[in-house]
């Protein structure tokens, strides 16, 4: 057996037939594994960095609402779509619209409308690949309903993306209300200066409509809680809640402000340490799927070469 071995490395025996055909196959596999992590991993990056700055210009120059022509072809489409609409739907997605800061100012018949648009497309795609490829007719279907998934994950990923950068922003304004309070100030004017000196972003916003809410004559409470449901954001909500209950027992709020400020710095860093033990578990894919393929190639390719053709210029 090792003679035969030897004889196989040095290329003065060909390889059976079977074994050839098992190494030939497993690296086969293995770079049509690589090819497709390489696409896929292509795939994000060019949808994390490109895509996803375009729709987010996109919203930046049409703060006011939907404009344009696309702009008027969705709020037509999406006006005749609406008694298509079910009461549920409607619901559940109002709500994500509204947690997502109401993007592009898009009520829920205009998602509909982008659902019938992105699966109409998803359909032309399908098809033309189906007709090129020769393919099965039922990856055109499936085209079709993933194009009217995603302007839904679309908003879904609108509203996490909102909700975090609250959650960045949300020390640095809960520092400031604190400072405010402690100074002399009242809750309202302590508001008032977090909103004149805070940062810009989605937090900001939610704060300054607290404080239109309350000068149009509502309550603390009412106000607080208005921004809860539109936020949904559980650090925000333990917060407001907190502050809510000191309001009616009558606790200073200034040390309300305080334990909730150091509280949540401590959540914060425990996520951070969290997401740090988190990534090399996130590593493994790529390292799977890219690289060990790669080496394997780098390495046993060479070998493989040998024993496949090695005996032909022989």
């Amino acid at each position: 057996m090792l003679h035969q071995v030897r004889d196989m490395l040095a290329g003065q025996t060909p390889p059976p037939d079977g074994v050839s055909t098992v190494i030939v196959t497993t690296l086969s596999v293995a770079a049509a594994l690589s090819v497709a992590g390489s696409l896929g991993f292509l795939g994000y990056w060019l949808y994390a960095n490109f895509f996803e700055r375009f729709l987010e210009e996109v919203r930046e120059e049409s703060i006011g609402g939907v404009s344009g022509a696309s702009g008027v072809l969705v709020r037509k489409l999406g006006a005749v779509s609406r008694p298509l609409m079910s009461k549920s739907y409607e619901i559940s997605v109002g709500k994500s619209l509204i947690k997502a800061g109401m993007p592009r100012g898009y009520k829920p018949e205009d998602v509909l409308a982008l659902q019938e648009i992105s699966a109409f497309l998803g359909l032309l795609f399908g098809v033309f690949v189906v007709l090129t490829m020769n393919g099965n007719p039922i990856w055109a279907l499936i085209a079709a309903v993933a194009g009217m998934l995603y302007p839904l994950i679309w908003v879904r990923d609108q509203v996490t993306k909102r909700q975090l950068q609250i959650s960045r922003a949300l020390p640095y304004s809960l520092d400031l209300l604190t400072l405010s309070v402690e100074a002399g100030l009242d809750f309202t004017a302590a508001l008032s200066k977090v909103v004149e000196k805070g940062k810009v972003g989605p937090l900001r916003e939610e704060l300054q409509l607290v404080l239109k809410e309350l000068k149009m004559g509502k309550t603390r409470e009412e106000s607080l809680k208005s921004m809860i449901l539109r936020v949904d954001l559980p650090a925000l909500s333990q917060f407001v809640t907190a502050l809510i209950q000191a309001d009616k027992m009558g606790t200073s709020i200034g040390k309300v402000l305080r334990i909730q400020s150091t509280q949540l710095r401590i959540d914060r860093t425990q996520r951070a340490e969290k997401l740090a033990n988190e990534a090399p578990v996130k590593m493994l894919f790529p390292l799977i799927a890219c690289i060990f393929p790669t080496v394997f190639m780098v390495l046993f390719g060479p070998i493989i070469f040998r024993f496949t053709f090695g005996n032909v210029g022989g």
